[in-house]
């Protein structure tokens, strides 16, 4: 097997080593994690759809919305800020493109806490959609607790057609747009609220069926153990060849060098002529 030090060889296997480490130390486990995280926040939901609304300053004493307490239902009391609204753009809502609407709502105890008021649909990329403005005077609505989100590429605010827009449901993204110091987190609005447009639905982020993250997991361990034995299968198909062109090689040297038992032996091409004159001398 001296073939397998090869440089062709030795890369090839390799490759297939670093797929099967990558497939079993990294793709397959960040799978299994993305589904333990997605049935963890279905819990959650459901743990909060269980439970009835509580005051926003039970769950939220301070000034920041925590992990623990995401998609618990909170009731909020105060007026909204129509001059601190922003848009997310760039949405996809039930696989169509969407705006949300972010609006500040200052609490009766003096806090600002930025509220999705759910969503609009894009008419078209240049055109801000029409909506509904939120309701004026002191209002009393139901949400859930959301702790912000994460633009990937950190794109500053922009004011455009005389609408501000972000790119996350974040309120630290308002609040660099704005100038206000809200509460960190957003609060979603539920269907029924005032001010409500259309209510972004309750789903983990990142959706999916249950268990496709777990399905993609062990797709992964398959494709690692695939490898492995498509490795193993080269391996012996070149064996197998090597071996067959040896043998091929060793029958010809047998045949010139009369190794094979076919070969004539001294005399051979004489007997037919000697038993010939034997016939006819008798």
């Amino acid at each position: 097997m001296r073939f397998l030090l090869r440089p062709g060889w030795i890369a090839f296997i390799v490759a297939v080593c670093a797929f099967v480490v990558a497939c079993y130390t990294l793709l397959a486990p960040w799978q299994f994690s993305r589904e333990a995280q997605r049935e963890g926040q279905a819990r959650a939901i459901a743990e909060a759809d269980a439970t009835p609304a509580v005051p926003f300053a039970q769950l939220v004493p301070d000034d920041a919305i925590n992990d623990g307490d995401e998609w618990r239902r909170v009731s909020l009391t105060g007026e909204f800020d129509p001059a601190g609204e922003a848009l997310v753009r760039l949405r996809v809502v039930d696989g169509a493109p969407a705006f949300e609407v972010l609006t500040p709502l200052r609490l009766t105890d003096g806090r600002t806490v930025v509220v999705n008021r759910g969503s609009v649909p894009a008419t078209d990329r240049s055109e801000v959609p029409a909506f509904a403005p939120a309701p004026a005077g002191t209002v009393t609505v139901e949400g859930r607790l959301k702790t912000n989100e994460t633009d990937p590429s950190a794109r500053p605010p922009l004011l455009e057609n005389g609408t501000r827009q972000i790119y996350a449901a974040d309120s630290r993204s308002l609040a660099d747009a704005t100038g206000l110091r809200p509460v960190e987190g957003v609060v979603a609005l539920e269907e029924g609220q005032p001010g409500v447009l259309r209510a972004i639905p309750v789903t983990p982020p990142g959706g999916g069926a249950p268990f496709s993250n777990f399905s993609y997991a062990l797709q992964w361990l398959t494709f690692g153990a695939v490898a492995l034995v498509a490795l193993g299968i080269f391996i012996r198909l070149e064996l197998l060849q090597r071996r067959g062109k040896r043998e091929t090689r060793g029958s010809l040297r047998d045949q010139l060098s009369g190794r094979d038992g076919y070969a004539p032996g001294p005399g051979a091409d004489d007997a037919p002529l000697r038993d010939e004159h034997t016939t006819s001398g008798t």
